[in-house]
């Protein structure tokens, strides 16, 4: 599983992460819900390596990843889908998903099979330009960019934001096949909250830096968890 303890992070004298501990256990979705602006984002980054913890830990299938760069990472198995997507987007299709090959070895540089099931619209699109793509294609391009890296864990930083609805759904079908066929990790950070009450199977709550609340999916409901994510 993915530990994250009791993690602390800053940018300059601002102080984004208080203390942090969450776990992403293997074969399930972990959800963090919260506001704008209350440290989602800056967990993914600890998480992923994209900034150095101030203290705390992470730690995944037994190895801390303290001070280990982004694709030191990727290569134990992290794979990123950053919000905002970041496809490459004078490079074709194909060539974006190629860009996954990196961390993994030779003998694994192919394009999964599952990737095309999954996203039917990226086969038929390999040679288009990723910026010439819609909102929701991109979406689906950077989620099958990460499983080209062949990971044990799956981090997305609100994979739902500006997708039209017939693409959330898709998005969720395979964020749940995910987790059932390969049993791997899933950690999504969200503010949609139907999507993660649909899919989660564990959520926590984050405000001003820190988890607020924690429990199985169905606390969703209850008044307390949502008091921490009205507006």
């Amino acid at each position: 599983m993915l530990t994250v303890e009791n993690a602390n992070l800053h940018y300059g004298a601002a102080q984004a992460l208080r203390g942090i501990s969450i776990k992403a256990e293997m074969g399930k979705i972990t959800c963090v819900l919260g506001r704008n602006g209350v440290g989602k984002s800056s967990l993914l980054r600890a998480v992923t390596g994209q900034h150095a913890l101030s203290a705390g830990s992470v730690t995944f299938d037994g190895v801390t990843l303290n001070g280990l760069a982004p694709f030191a990472r990727a290569k134990q198995g992290i794979g990123y889908v950053p919000q905002g997507r970041e496809i490459f987007p004078l490079l074709t299709v194909k060539e974006n998903l190629e860009t996954g090959f990196a961390p993994v070895s030779r003998r694994d540089r192919t394009i999964p099979e599952d990737i095309y099931d999954l996203f039917p619209v990226l086969k038929s699109m390999l040679s288009r330009r990723g910026g010439d793509l819609s909102g929701g294609q991109q979406q689906q391009l950077a989620i099958g960019r990460a499983m080209v890296t062949r990971p044990k864990i799956l981090v997305l930083d609100e994979p739902t934001e500006g997708i039209q609805p017939s693409i959330i759904k898709d998005i969720g079908r395979a964020i749940r096949y995910l987790r059932d066929s390969t049993g791997m990790a899933i950690l999504l950070v969200e503010q949609y909250l139907d999507f993660c009450r649909e899919l989660a199977d564990y959520v926590y709550i984050m405000d001003r830096g820190e988890i607020v609340h924690e429990g199985l999916a169905e606390t969703l409901d209850t008044p307390e968890a949502r008091r921490h994510l009205t507006v």
